[in-house]
Formats: C-alpha cells, sequence, structure tokens
C-alpha cells in the first residue's frame, strides 16, 4: 500500500478512475475553488454524488490538496533553478527529508540516469541561490555532487479542459 500524507497512515489500494472522475479532476486542477454545485452540474451528477466523489479521491490520495499557482516572480522569487545532485547509494529518504527543509523548494524528483535527484528552487536572486547551493545542498554528507541549471522563462501548463 502507497503512504499517505504525514500522520494519515497508508492509503487505500487506487481505484480505477472513469470518465466522470476524469472530468472532476480536470475541472479541479482548473479551478481547485470551484462548488460543489458547479462540478455536479457540469459533470451531469447530482450534488452529493460530486461530494461523494470528489471526497473518495481525497481518501484515496488521489487529489493530494488544493492551493494556488504562484507567480514565484511577482511573490519575490525571481530565480528559478534546476539542480541535480548525486548522492549516497540508498541515503533518498535520509536526503528527501533534508531537501523538504530547503527554502524555495518546490520540487524534489527521484530519478533514473546520470543523476539521483532533481530539485526545483524558487529564491529571490542570484545570491540566495548561490548560498542555498554552495552552503545548504553541499553540506549535506550525502549529497556528493550537484549541478545547478538557472531557469530563464518558466510556464505552468494549465490543465487542457
Amino acid at each position: 500500500m502507497a503512504e499517505g500524507p504525514e500522520g494519515i497512515g497508508p492509503l487505500p489500494p487506487a481505484r480505477p478512475l472513469d470518465a466522470i472522475d476524469q472530468d472532476i479532476l480536470r475541472m479541479l486542477q482548473a479551478d481547485g475553488r470551484a462548488s460543489i454545485r458547479s462540478v455536479a452540474e457540469r459533470v451531469h451528477v447530482s450534488r452529493a454524488n460530486a461530494y461523494a466523489r470528489i471526497n473518495r479521491l481525497v481518501e484515496d490520495g488521489v487529489i493530494r490538496g488544493f492551493g494556488a499557482r504562484v507567480n514565484h516572480e511577482r511573490a519575490g522569487h525571481g530565480t528559478s533553478a534546476y539542480i541535480t545532485l548525486k548522492i549516497v547509494q540508498n541515503s533518498w529518504r535520509t536526503v528527501r527529508e533534508q531537501l523538504r527543509q530547503l527554502p524555495g523548494a518546490s520540487h524534489i524528483a527521484l530519478v533514473g540516469g546520470d543523476f539521483d535527484v532533481l530539485l526545483l528552487v524558487h529564491t529571490p536572486d542570484n545570491r540566495a541561490l548561490r548560498e542555498l547551493v554552495l552552503t545548504r545542498l553541499q553540506a549535506i554528507p550525502e549529497v556528493l555532487s550537484t549541478r545547478t541549471l538557472l531557469v530563464f522563462e518558466e510556464e505552468d501548463l494549465e490543465p487542457q479542459g
């Protein structure tokens, strides 16, 4: 069984999603603030059915939460970078916990290939990025090496609805 959010325990086995579930997911990805009524009308089910389906999607861990899409530059974090890390074998869980604590860390992935971890960070400026890489990341004993890829321009893709 997959692990649930912190303190929740294991998630139930994944259930197949039908076309209505898929439509609900697309709608909530486009507008996480959509009302139950508008979701029900759009996918042609009752409000009770829409409410039950959304609750099941949350309980099953399909929907991990609701949040805002942030323009990082407008929020004072105008420098973004992907950082690749090579780490000590079998240290992923330890490294992941330390990366979660980094200011501006927004995405962490264990990957296969020439490096082990891909980290996306957003910082106020290049000086803060430099501090994060040279002081914080390279101080983690399990991190063997890093490579920083500065992002010149980025765009979050909107869900296709």
